[in-house]
């Protein structure tokens, strides 16, 4: 009787402590992107990339910090830094579109960029 308690206790245990563990990956996988990004946009023409680059790069870094504090969070709040969260990937693809279709980045780098950025949207939604 006393194992099964504790077996129980051990999977309520990693029910609750799921998402805190799940989010704590998603850190390395949205770094791993934002150093992508970055070198995409420091090989933007000069004035693009202190306009549109620097939205992007905001962007990213509110992203991140984004997913920093929704690991803290309470789980009230959770589904308003996820909806956040997703906001500022929408505003990412916009600018990528815009990027793309003024031919400052390369098709190649516009799909990697894109493909990157459903994998953590992916990512987000399997978390959580």
């Amino acid at each position: 009787m006393e194992k099964i308690y504790t077996w129980r206790r051990l999977r309520n245990y990693m029910k609750t402590n799921k998402n805190e563990n799940d989010t704590l990956l998603l850190i390395p996988k949205a770094q791993c992107y934002i150093e992508y990004m970055l070198d995409v946009i420091m090989k933007l023409p000069r004035t693009e990339k202190f306009n549109i680059g620097n939205e992007y790069k905001q962007s990213t870094y509110r992203m991140l910090n984004l997913i920093i504090y929704l690991n803290k969070a309470d789980k009230q709040k959770k589904p308003e830094q996820l909806n956040q969260i997703d906001c500022e990937l929408n505003i990412q693809r916009i600018l990528l579109r815009i990027l793309c279709k003024k031919h400052w980045i390369d098709k190649k780098k516009f799909e990697v960029s894109i493909e990157k950025l459903r994998r953590n949207r992916q990512n987000f939604r399997r978390a959580y």
